[in-house]
């Protein structure tokens, strides 16, 4: 079965209640659970809390008391947008993302991170009410990083999508615009050895295209973080992964903070040619099944809703991200 057509019937299960596909066969389950345990020795944890990035970006644009006021930001996820791994709140996706934010925008950015690490999907609805339910305006834009965990632990395939759709739904109805970077290739990671390697690739880029088929209709757009976003981790995976071979590094993450940028900003309306396909980078417009597949195998690949059951499949030109914490004001 093809991917675009596995991905639609994830989705599907997930819009309609259905149990869908298992992450396993039968038959598979006891080699597939060895090898997961194995794996996850290897990968350990052992990394202390990532550090707080919550705060105010790009201040010399203007503090929260002028007129138009700071954008807010919201981050939600897993691990990956918590940003385990590195030392600095500066080095954390979310904070260069709101960083080069504020630059593009050349206005302040206030950022709230609430995502988790060991986070799966069925810990979006807690993140999502910390955004929304308190005295403070709703974000204006959201970026979710969610999915490794969910394959790791044999969450099944049409509830992650389910509960990821619900997360974004809440959001959408709030006003925020969303960006949801899709479930990364668990392939590449170093301490994954087949028959688990080729395992974790299938499942993970499955369950990238469902969540692609199911937030875009929703209105929000997708970034895919396939092999942990592209050729500079292949080539270098001892700079772009962090200690436990598993976690980026700063570097990672700011080459994932790179190819959601354009996206975020995009989303806000303030990056240009939105609507333009660019032939000689394989943009294209396509049936939502057909893009959510593609972008699952190609990562820094954006899916956005065109019109009815197509959508546009882009590759931004990324843009570099200054870097900063809430103490220091982002420098364009």
């Amino acid at each position: 079965m093809s991917r675009a057509r596995t991905a639609r019937r994830i989705a599907a299960g997930a819009a309609y209640g259905g149990g869908g596909l298992g992450l396993v066969g039968a038959a598979a389950v006891g080699l597939v659970v060895a090898e997961m345990q194995f794996a996850r020795r290897a990968v350990g944890s052992g990394l202390p809390e990532p550090p707080r990035a919550d705060g105010l970006y790009g201040s010399e644009f203007g503090g929260p008391e002028q007129s138009p006021g700071p954008l807010r930001l919201g981050m939600l996820g897993d691990s990956t947008a918590a940003g385990l791994g590195v030392r600095r709140a500066r080095q954390t996706p979310a904070a260069l993302m709101a960083s080069g934010l504020a630059a593009v925008a050349e206005r302040p950015v206030e950022l709230r991170n609430v995502a988790l690490s060991g986070a799966m999907s069925d810990d979006l609805d807690r993140q999502v009410g910390l955004l929304l339910d308190g005295p403070a305006p709703p974000p204006d834009v959201c970026v979710i990083m969610i999915g490794a965990n969910d394959v790791t632990r044999r969450m099944p395939p049409t509830q992650s999508v389910r509960l990821l759709t619900s997360a974004v739904r809440r959001l959408r109805m709030a006003g925020a615009e969303v960006v949801v970077g899709t479930c990364p290739d668990l392939g590449t990671i170093e301490p994954v050895y087949q028959p688990l390697r080729w395992l974790a690739r299938r499942v993970s880029r499955q369950l990238a295209a469902a969540q692609t088929i199911g937030v875009v209709a929703l209105g929000a757009r997708t970034v895919s973080m396939g092999d942990l976003l592209g050729p500079e981790f292949a080539a270098n995976p001892r700079e772009m992964f962090g200690p436990d071979s598993y976690h980026p590094s700063a570097e990672g993450y700011a080459t994932a903070a790179m190819a959601v940028l354009p996206t975020l900003c995009a989303a806000l309306g303030l990056w240009p040619e939105s609507d333009r396909l660019d032939v000689s980078r394989d943009e294209d417009m396509l049936p939502v099944a057909k893009a959510a597949s593609a972008a699952a195998g190609q990562a820094g690949t954006e899916v956005t809703a065109a019109r009815g059951p197509w959508v546009l499949l882009k590759h931004r030109r990324r843009r570099r991200v200054p870097a900063t914490d809430p103490a220091q004001p982002v420098v364009p």
